[in-house]
């Protein structure tokens, strides 16, 4: 993706993006049900590459599948491209897990910019403390066999109750994460690195002491030319 796009969506929140995305008519963009392993205290950004699991059936889903060096999740792991946020579809059922610790620092060592499910991690306590931004519904033990068969690597997948296309861009923050249509991330991005300036503003405001009417909406042109100066004082 564009590196000036990546950076300004490094520095905006999921909140902030969703408030833009909505503007646009797109009101079902944040992965329901899912939070991070552990607060990273930056951004998770980067096209999606999607896994889609479907549910087991006992007689295709034993451990010796693993050896298969053409299991889905084994070749989602190595051919998820560098700067990419592997995605997956666990169907909202984080009763068995996605993926664990393993595979997990396999997709660090390789340069993937995050993980995503709407089901379980297992090992959720180790994959806390790497070094890549990892988002689940809650820890979960049981292997992935136990519930989801891999399916399919790259596709379209829903995940928490949203539509994942290959290449739209994911953003994960300390809260959750939000999908970009890829189309839209440039405008997106621009618009939120505004918003941002201006929320930053009336932060300062408010803790100042400031009430929010006409200053969050901006309706009250006095805050807009006072933000325009707070702006020039800031550098931003």
């Amino acid at each position: 993706m564009n590196p000036d796009t990546r950076e300004k969506l490094m520095n905006v929140s999921v909140a902030t993006l969703a408030t833009a995305l909505y503007k646009r008519g797109l009101r079902n963009q944040v992965v329901q049900g899912v939070g991070p392993v552990s607060r990273k205290g930056r951004n998770m950004v980067g096209p999606a590459f999607t896994l889609r699991y479907m549910p087991a059936r006992e007689d295709r889903n034993q451990l010796v599948e693993f050896r298969n060096p053409e299991h889905p999740q084994r070749v989602a792991v190595e051919t998820c491209p560098e700067g990419h946020v592997l995605v997956m579809d666990s169907r909202k059922d984080p009763r068995a897990a996605s993926a664990g610790d393993i595979l997990i620092t396999r997709l660090m060592m390789r340069g993937a910019a995050g993980v995503v499910t709407d089901g379980g991690l297992r090992d959720a306590a180790t994959i806390g403390e790497l070094d890549i931004p990892s988002y689940h519904a809650r820890p979960s033990s049981p292997t992935n066999l136990t519930l989801h068969e891999a399916i399919e690597i790259n596709c379209p997948i829903g995940c928490g109750d949203a539509a994942v296309f290959p290449g739209d861009i994911m953003v994960g923050d300390d809260d959750c994460v939000i999908i970009i249509p890829a189309d839209l991330a440039e405008e997106v991005a621009d618009e939120a690195v505004e918003m941002t300036a201006y929320e930053d503003f009336v932060v300062s405001e408010v803790k100042s002491g400031a009430g929010i009417i006409g200053l969050y909406p901006a309706t009250d042109p006095a805050n807009l030319e006072k933000f325009a100066q707070w702006r020039k004082a800031q550098n931003r």
